[in-house]
């Protein structure tokens, strides 16, 4: 970085998805930044770049969302008015199914017509692998169904002061996705693309392929943002940013000489296919960011993300609210841990840009994100819903006031 350089610093952040597992773990690891480096103000930054889940985290962050706000709404959802609890996002996409049913007679005329060929021109061999050719045109192209999420996202982007409309942000906030008939990935938000709601951006860049059907915008059809690059860091450098901190949850999980044997083999092709998955996102980004040193050589881009061998993160079901609990907990503990690790070495890149890593608040062992990781929800009526309110607003301002009486701030 130039010593001379007079203007201010840019600041951006670039958010890899990972499904609500993925959520979970950065909101607990930008949470863990918000506290322990001094000057940083999540919602106040000058980009924000978003993937999937991190374009929903990245969406409400450019709307003036805090982390520990957004804890609320994801993790502890009882205590929120407006909660986006995951099972509550997902649904059938009965249409999509439907349309492929609808096909099935023709298609069984068809079938039949190419397993006859078959039959006569190359054996029974050739005649199944015909029908098994045609059949899988017959797979809906996902089973899950954008519209609840959208939806939810929509109502929390547009109330309270916030915007679903990129061009009304006081900020530049980019969600990728990827083109699916042309392969190239769409910045969402960049000139051409304004006019895009945001919760149809983030649904269409989080459309995970095979899961999720293409999401249609301007008569071309999106998925998942991450097909081409992990966390698309690249765009904030390209918009002026001169540090970018960057927050990738998919890690290829690596046990060690101790750890279990077999861990995943054994656990069948959910886990060996999210194995895969993380390896190529994990490989990539390595070389992206090593690039990035030679095309921004005056930049500082920063990389959080689990260590391989956590296997709490590489496991955890996130469908319960316990579970959601235990890894944003586990993910805020991990990252001021790291932190404070690397502390001789953030130190002085962060410096450059007016920021202060808070030492002596990271080797505070009080803190914590998530009270009671292990409580269960409790039974949803107005008054117990108050009450909830009301214990994390004092739980907030006690940790306000905690945070202002540590050392060095």
């Amino acid at each position: 970085m130039d010593p001379s350089r007079t203007a201010p610093p840019r600041i951006g952040l670039a958010l890899a998805g990972g499904g609500f597992m993925g959520a979970a773990y950065e909101l607990g690891a930008l949470a863990a930044l918000s506290e322990s480096i001094d000057g940083l103000d999540l919602t106040g930054l000058d980009v924000y770049v978003g993937v999937s889940a991190g374009g929903f985290l990245a969406a409400g962050l450019a709307n003036g969302l805090s982390p520990h706000a957004m804890v609320r709404l994801f993790v502890e959802t009882e205590a929120s008015d407006t909660p986006l609890d995951p099972a509550a996002l997902i649904r059938p996409a009965w249409r999509e199914i439907g349309h492929r049913l609808a096909q099935t007679p023709a298609f069984a005329a068809e079938v039949a017509t190419e397993v006859r060929r078959g039959l006569m021109h190359g054996g029974v061999g050739t005649a199944a692998w015909r029908a098994l050719d045609l059949a899988t045109s017959l797979l809906p192209a996902g089973v899950i169904d954008v519209a609840p999420a959208e939806a939810s996202i929509a109502r929390l982007l547009s109330s309270d002061g916030r915007t679903d409309r990129f061009d009304a942000l006081p900020t530049v906030l980019r969600v990728v996705a990827t083109d699916i008939d042309r392969g190239d990935p769409v910045a969402f938000g960049a000139p051409g693309w304004t006019d895009v709601p945001i919760s149809r951006a983030v649904v269409a860049s989080a459309a995970v392929p095979g899961l999720v059907p293409p999401v249609p915008i301007a008569g071309r059809w999106f998925v998942d943002g991450a097909l081409n690059k992990t966390m698309h860091a690249s765009i904030a450098l390209q918009e002026g940013a001169s540090l970018v901190l960057c927050l990738n949850p998919l890690v290829p999980y690596a046990a060690g000489p101790h750890g279990p044997p077999a861990a995943i083999a054994r656990r069948g092709l959910g886990a060996v296919l999210s194995q895969t998955v993380r390896t190529g996102i994990r490989s990539r980004m390595a070389v992206g960011l090593e690039k990035y040193r030679v095309t921004h050589p005056d930049a500082d881009v920063i990389l959080f993300e689990p260590r391989a061998d956590d296997a709490t993160i590489f496991f955890t079901r996130i469908f319960s609210v316990s579970s959601r609990r235990r890894l944003c907990e586990h993910a805020y503990r991990e990252t001021r841990a790291d932190l404070l690790a690397r502390a001789d070495r953030l130190g002085p890149v962060l410096a450059r840009h007016g920021l202060r890593l808070n030492v002596e608040r990271l080797a505070d062992p009080e803190h914590a994100l998530v009270r009671s990781p292990e409580r269960a929800p409790r039974r949803d009526t107005g008054l117990s819903r108050a009450a909830l309110r009301l214990e994390r607003a004092l739980e907030d301002l006690e940790r306000v006031l905690r945070l202002s009486r540590a050392p060095g701030r």
